[in-house]
């Protein structure tokens, strides 16, 4: 059965069983998507909390939504991060978008020491986060991909709860998707160096860190081909494990 199209509202737009969909998604709603009263439709906030609904109306500048009786459903799924040093212009656009599509819940921008793009500004870490959204809304995934602040190495090692299976993809370590089949970890970050790669000081960090070190293969990768590769593969095993493949 086809899944109803999603559009992502504010939580605050909420009221009495109904939701009102305005901007930038209505005008996505009603003239491209060109749906009608009564069409159903899934909605998203920012919380990633998931309605499902039916289109009661249109109004000059927004659409009533009557949501289900049901309890709106909030999405978890295991966490899985995605570190990954920052590259130029449109190869980290696409890179974050497609880390969205793939299911990553959060990204974090690393600023290795030989990084060759510097710090992104307040502009760009919205553009990013516009990216997000709109691929959870295409992939109609079970949630928005957070995008976190900018950290070092160094910054990164002491941010990693203790739960999480910390992954620096490398090929000095073994494959990675046998690692994860083998650790079963309920949250993941896999980590994926700047074009320069990791100095030696970031990765003696990360090795004192207890992170792990895995392989993508014998050729040597881009950043953004590395991580979207490590993301697949583990998509793939987290699906194996939970019988969803």
């Amino acid at each position: 059965m086809r899944r109803p199209p999603r559009f992502v509202i504010a939580s605050a737009s909420i009221s009495d069983g109904h939701a009102r969909v305005a901007g930038a998604e209505l005008h996505h709603m009603r003239d491209v998507m060109r749906l009608e009263a009564g069409a159903e439709v899934a909605l998203l906030d920012e919380a990633n909390v998931a309605y499902a609904g039916r289109i009661e109306r249109f109004a000059a500048d927004h659409a009533l939504i009557a949501l289900q009786a049901s309890e709106p459903q909030v999405m978890v799924e295991d966490a899985l991060t995605l570190a990954v040093g920052l590259i130029k212009g449109p190869r980290m656009d696409f890179l974050v978008e497609k880390a969205a599509e793939l299911g990553a819940t959060a990204l974090l921008p690393l600023l290795g020491q030989r990084s060759v793009v510097h710090a992104p500004g307040p502009a760009r870490i919205e553009r990013w986060r516009r990216l997000a959204t709109a691929a959870a809304k295409q992939s109609l995934g079970p949630r928005q991909m957070i995008i976190r602040p900018p950290l070092t190495v160094a910054g990164l090692v002491q941010d990693v709860a203790k739960e999480t299976l910390a992954v620096v993809c490398s090929p000095a370590g073994g494959a990675l998707g046998p690692l994860l089949r083998d650790a079963r970890p309920s949250a993941l970050i896999l980590v994926c160096g700047p074009e320069g790669g990791f100095a030696p000081e970031e990765v003696a960090l990360m090795r004192a860190a207890g992170f792990h070190e895995a392989s993508l293969g014998r050729n040597r990768l881009r950043t953004e081909t590395a991580a979207l590769a490590a993301l697949s593969i583990a998509a793939g095993a987290r699906d194996e494990l939970t019988g969803r493949g």
